[in-house]
């Protein structure tokens, strides 16, 4: 097994991956790509942290994540692909679904929220689905985020004592804990039928959380045909004086204090 990645050589790749997913972001603008990505796995896999690394240094304009809620009681009576379809890209647009139609495959049979007929449904016609959507010129992504039990164990625990963390906790995490094996067979089974050539799966190995960031974003960049795009820095032009009738700035009384 390697040894843990140390923090200053993460943060220097990290660095330089962000830059290279600033130089895809202005290719995809200037070309009019259209991409999603779809993240999904096991409840404390990682998704999340990887998104954020993904995102916290691009235009949110250009990367946008779909983290959808439960369906509502209108969606539910509608095509089951509809309320993700109406997140997809333009031209231009990288989209990461947090989760995704997916959850049709997983956490729904698992959970008795759809029947086994909606189930079979989704397997029988989601390769299809997917084939149609990069025949209409989208980019798709799809990784599926693995984590041991014991990995998940103790990301529960650190959820459960640290206070910034306890937010990630939900009724349906703790459930997804205690059916670990029949979440196993509903992953499994998901990965071998929608594993296509169209649409494959990439299996991220997400026990240590530093490279499995890196990983996955080295990849995103090397499935993603893009060139530089030259940057022609501006030149500030001197400020435009002040005339002589704008009036005096009023006496500001409400301050923000500072304590630190």
């Amino acid at each position: 097994m390697a040894s843990k990645m140390k923090r200053d050589d993460f943060r220097k790749e990290l660095r330089r991956l962000q830059g290279e997913l600033c130089q895809l972001q202005a290719w995809v603008r200037q070309a009019g790509l259209k991409v999603i990505i779809v993240f999904e796995g096991r409840d404390a896999a990682g998704k999340g942290g990887v998104i954020k690394r993904i995102t916290e240094r691009v235009s949110p304009r250009v990367f946008r994540v779909v983290a959808l809620p439960a369906p509502t009681e209108r969606e539910k009576t509608q095509l089951f692909m509809q309320r993700y379809i109406k997140h997809f890209p333009a031209a231009g647009e990288v989209v990461l679904f947090d989760r995704s139609w997916y959850n049709r495959a997983g956490v729904e049979p698992v959970m008795g929220f759809c029947t086994q007929d909606e189930y079979e449904h989704f397997l029988e016609v989601c390769p299809q689905l997917e084939r149609q959507i990069i025949r209409s010129g989208i980019i798709l992504l799809k990784y599926f985020f693995d984590v041991s039990q014991e990995q998940q164990a103790a990301r529960f625990h650190a959820r459960i004592n640290d206070p910034v963390k306890q937010w990630k906790l939900s009724p349906m995490d703790i459930e997804s804990w205690r059916r670990w094996w029949d979440y196993t067979k509903a992953y499994d089974r998901m990965l071998e039928v929608t594993d296509t050539p169209d649409a494959p799966w990439y299996i991220v190995r997400a026990d240590d959380k530093r490279r499995a960031r890196l990983n996955c974003i080295a990849h995103i960049l090397s499935m993603i045909p893009y060139a530089h795009v030259p940057f022609t820095a501006p030149e500030l032009p001197p400020r435009a004086p002040r005339d002589a009738d704008t009036p005096k700035r009023p006496r500001y009384t409400h301050f923000v204090p500072e304590p630190y």
